[in-house]
């Protein structure tokens, strides 16, 4: 089938294909995944204690800019990598849960991450 979107931002299962295409729950699935990186983009941009970091995209050191879907699987399906959270974050009752939120929104298996809704109420 025709993966469509931007690779980096790819979820495990639209990168090996095995997402079900049937099932348009999948898709809320992998979207929750994306969803789960944006944040990381923004938290690390958020000033705690005067600490941020500057702007990277996910995954920026351990892929290329322009990243094929082989490269992205490696890291994400194989080696079953994410973004780094750094330490810092639990000093900030703010960063610390959105931590645990985008960790939720990782898992390789689509159907244990949080839904929107759990997320808008946490």
């Amino acid at each position: 089938y025709q993966r469509v979107g931007t690779k980096r931002y790819m979820a495990p299962e639209v990168l090996d294909e095995t997402i079900n295409m049937k099932h348009f729950d999948s898709f809320k699935c992998a979207d929750i995944y994306a969803l789960g990186l944006v944040y990381w983009e923004i938290a690390r941009r958020c000033n705690a204690g005067g600490i941020h970091e500057d702007y990277q995209l996910p995954y920026y050191d351990l892929v290329p800019s322009d990243p094929s879907i082989e490269e992205m699987r490696k890291v994400v399906c194989d080696q079953r990598l994410r973004p780094n959270v750094p330490n810092w974050w639990q000093s900030c009752e703010a960063l610390r849960v959105m931590a645990k939120i985008m960790r939720e929104c990782w898992y390789a298996n689509g159907a244990a991450r949080l839904t929107a809704l759990r997320i808008k109420k946490t």
